[in-house]
């Protein structure tokens, strides 16, 4: 069963980079919540809350609650800027959501014994991750948090697909409507094979040699 997040929030009526900016000294985060059959809302966010649950992987991939003024929506994280160099949220787009409607979502991949695998346990094989999240449609009630990937039975020279992704029920991969081109790997394991200098062929190595003083010479005679 699906966890369920509540992200607590006020309305706001101010407006405005200025407006923006006073928040921030007051340690709130300006955000807007939109879509649906409903205008958009301007909100605000404690910065505490906001900086402890985007820690997580759930605050980007599932549907939360965003409880505004003690009336809640089901909304998704759709967009966020976050200061050059501080711990710091700057701004936050919410969008509502239908829950009977088909939504479309990126989700973190989670992978699972590559430590057991017969590839990682052979030397000079690198497993590559070549993603690290896909993107799914599903309806809201069918959203997972992530997508585990089984690594265990994974041997030397193996590349894992999109298509062989085993998606929990009603959930599809947007990539999959794409054709074959689409079914990119998800994971390699590739063997490095280390490039050996070949020593020269004997003979080869003394006219070089010679050649070295007899350049000299000429230069000498110069």
């Amino acid at each position: 069963m699906t966890q369920t997040h509540e992200i607590k929030a006020e309305s706001r009526k101010d407006e405005g980079k200025g407006a923006s900016r006073r928040l921030r000294r007051a340690s709130f985060v300006p955000a807007v919540v939109y879509g649906g059959e409903q205008p958009p809302e301007s909100i605000q966010i404690e910065h505490n809350t906001i900086l402890l649950a985007a820690k997580n992987e759930w605050f980007f991939s599932s549907i939360l609650d965003l409880n505004v003024d003690g009336k809640v929506q089901k909304v998704l994280v759709r967009d966020w800027q976050k200061h050059p160099f501080k711990q710091l949220m700057m701004h936050m787009d919410f969008l509502r959501i239908n829950e009977k409607e088909a939504i479309r979502v990126s989700v973190p991949l989670h992978f699972l014994n590559k430590e057991k695998s017969a590839a990682a346990k052979t030397s000079g094989v690198v497993i590559s991750h070549n993603l690290t999240e896909v993107e799914i449609t599903c309806l809201p009630k069918d959203l997972p948090e992530s997508i585990e990937l089984d690594l265990g039975e994974l041997k030397p020279g193996d590349i894992i697909h999109l298509s062989q992704l085993k998606l929990p029920k009603g959930v599809e991969l947007v990539a999959a409507h794409g054709g074959e081109g689409h079914d990119v790997a998800v994971v390699t394991a590739n063997t490095v094979q280390e490039e050996v200098e070949e020593a020269p062929a004997e003979g080869e190595a003394a006219p070089a040699a010679a050649a070295a003083p007899a350049a000299a010479k000429k230069d000498d005679k110069k």
